[in-house]
């Protein structure tokens, strides 16, 4: 048997079994601290306000279900975004360890060996992460009382910081798609506050993105197929 049928015949097979397992598992332990309330204090919530509810969350967040495993799919593979899912911090930690990862062993993002790499790297991230944590509850309120305000201030611009890391990393590889995806971007929020975009609803939130993501993969699809 030869890597590509060990991956596609064993690994993944085992690797779905255990990655829908442990997500079920996540699921119904959010709803643990529910259910204790409900049991112990009776404090369950009126049902025909559930339906409601959820429709409140689908409109506000439906978009995520959809545009956050096809934009982070590419890079984790199939692994990696059950365990993404799983851990959370994805765009911000999951994401750029496993770009990393797949950079130091030099391995391609939607290869099978970008897809191992970038989970042994997720896995690392979610180790530490889980170290980093528990120290940050235990004394990162005094830390941050102790900061000067414009420390505090500079913390806001870790994220576009960190996403500009990854553009440049990124894009030294096509700058010319990387550039027009960037234009791309720049031209839809400034579109979406001229208000062009206002028949659609929550767009700011999610437009942007999803048909970045989507003009991204169609374009990539295009040229490999050109260049076969």
């Amino acid at each position: 048997m030869n890597k590509k049928e060990y991956y596609e015949g064993t690994y993944l097979p085992q690797m779905h079994r255990f990655g829908k397992l442990t997500n079920w598992l996540g699921v119904l332990l959010c709803f643990l601290p529910c259910i204790v309330l409900g049991i112990g204090w009776g404090a369950w919530p009126e049902w025909s306000k559930l339906p409601v509810a959820f429709g409140t969350g689908a409109a506000t967040f439906g978009f995520l279900w959809v545009m956050e495993p096809i934009g982070y799919y590419p890079v984790v593979g199939p692994v990696g975004t059950y365990m993404a899912f799983l851990s959370g911090n994805i765009s911000n930690m999951r994401v750029p360890c496993a770009t990393m990862a797949q950079k130091s062993a030099e391995v391609e993002p939607g290869t099978e060996e970008g897809a191992l790499i970038g989970t042994i790297g997720m896995a690392t991230s979610i180790l530490i992460n889980v170290g980093v944590l528990t120290v940050g509850v235990v004394i990162g309120s005094l830390v941050m009382s102790i900061l000067p305000d414009s420390v505090k201030a500079a913390l806001n611009y870790l994220l576009p910081a960190l996403f500009g890391a990854l553009l440049i990393q990124f894009g030294v590889k096509d700058w010319k798609f990387a550039l027009c995806m960037l234009g791309y971007c720049i031209a839809i929020y400034i579109l979406i506050q001229l208000g062009v975009f206002k028949w659609l609803p929550s767009a700011s939130n999610w437009f942007p993105m999803v048909s970045a993501v989507i003009i991204a993969l169609i374009w990539k699809a295009t040229r490999k197929v050109a260049e076969t």
